[in-house]
């Protein structure tokens, strides 16, 4: 668990937050899940799942690229594996490079790198990911003005403390076919833009040298090759167009509607420092449970195909142990919050997170919510469980 993003030298306006003292939450909730892995005997990281996983993940990005590239004749074939290729990418960014970028893949340093660079191979930066993503998310989630994933610009309004603009009365409308140029501004547009400029929203980030600059170029280079190169050599542009845009859509989508629903939902809170102080109330791990939503925790396929993010809240309080343990600890680490008087939210399906998600958008759109309008007085919704 990481108490600040001092730590890994992020830079913010005016310093790093600080969060609540009291650690008593974090050092009990710890304790047990050391212990229960020591009784159990469960590995916390190289889990022969993950390996399978990976295989299988791997083989069918690359068998339903093949096969879009070389075999597919018709709209009808093509139109498919281009779809199946972008769900097979979000497999990938879920499971497999998500763990490896945490270090919550293997115990060995190389292996994790090699996992966490598969976000290269479908047209991403790792290093840039960890910025955006290990450091300053994790850190900082939901706080506006630090947690750069709240950050849509002028298109969306996704917490009380953003300046709401006329047309965001519509955003809970207009919104999701946005979420699918995720992939698109990623892949063309925004890592290159973050190299240049050194910044990821608010924080200054330390631009890649030697190795790591190789890797991020290279890392692209074989990305444009792959997703636009070879297709040249076969087809003409306009149908190479067509089909990375929908692979692309579908992968942004996918990535896009899974961050939205374990946060920017209505029964997570979203606080605001100290102005005085750039203090946090709560203590960093009671942060992190509050400002994140767990969703269809009994559903095994859910768990498989979206690599345990759907247990966003033991993810965030315990970012390197593999996602695979995360269904044997989340009962754990919801009667640990209820013995600490700590919320513990979890919305029973997917389908009703993506309602609350709904919800809130349609929320933070109208005229009437002001900046104090937080989750500390919004009515429940039905469809979630809070522990206390």
């Amino acid at each position: 668990m990481t108490p600040s993003g001092r730590s890994h030298g992020v830079a913010v306006p005016g310093g790093a937050l600080k969060f609540g003292a009291n650690n008593a939450f974090q050092l009990e909730l710890r304790r047990r899940v050391d212990e229960f892995f020591r009784a159990t005997g469960r590995r916390r990281r190289d889990c022969w799942q993950m390996y399978l996983k990976t295989a299988i993940l791997i083989a069918c990005l690359a068998v339903s690229y093949l096969l879009l590239v070389l075999a597919a004749h018709a709209w009808w074939q093509s139109v498919p594996l281009a779809v199946l290729l972008g769900f097979a990418a979000a497999g990938i960014g879920f499971n497999v490079q998500h763990d490896g970028g945490h270090h919550a893949y293997s115990d060995h340093r190389l292996i994790n790198k090699l996992m966490a660079m598969t976000l290269d191979m479908i047209g991403g930066s790792s290093y840039l990911w960890h910025w955006k993503h290990v450091v300053i998310h994790h850190t900082y989630v939901n706080v506006t003005g630090h947690d750069s994933d709240l950050n849509l610009g002028i298109f969306g309004r996704l917490t009380p403390h953003q300046p709401r603009l006329a047309f965001h009365r519509w955003q809970h409308l207009y919104l999701w076919p946005l979420y699918g140029l995720l992939a698109i501004r990623w892949q063309l547009v925004d890592d290159f833009r973050r190299l240049i400029a050194g910044r990821i929203g608010s924080h200054r980030i330390r631009r890649p040298t030697g190795a790591d600059l190789v890797l991020l170029v290279a890392g692209k280079a074989i990305f444009f090759a792959w997703a636009f190169g070879i297709p040249l050599l076969f087809h003409p542009a306009s149908a190479v167009l067509v089909h990375y845009g929908v692979a692309a859509l579908v992968l942004g989508s996918t990535l896009s509607v899974v961050f939205q629903v374990a946060h920017s939902v209505g029964e997570a809170v979203f606080p605001l420092p100290s102005a005085g102080t750039r203090c946090i109330e709560r203590a960093w791990a009671i942060h992190q449970a509050e400002t994140t939503v767990d969703f269809a925790r009994p559903s095994r396929v859910v768990a498989w195909l979206l690599g345990g993010l759907n247990f966003q809240i033991e993810h965030h309080l315990f970012p390197r142990i593999s996602h695979v343990n995360y269904p044997a600890i989340a009962k754990l680490v919801e009667q640990t919050c209820r013995d600490f008087g700590v919320t513990y939210t979890e919305h029973r399906s997917f389908r009703q997170g993506v309602t609350s998600h709904f919800r809130w958008l349609r929320r933070m759109g109208m005229p009437n919510t002001t900046r104090e309008d937080e989750r500390f007085a919004s009515p429940r919704q039905p469809g979630f469980t809070p522990s206390v």
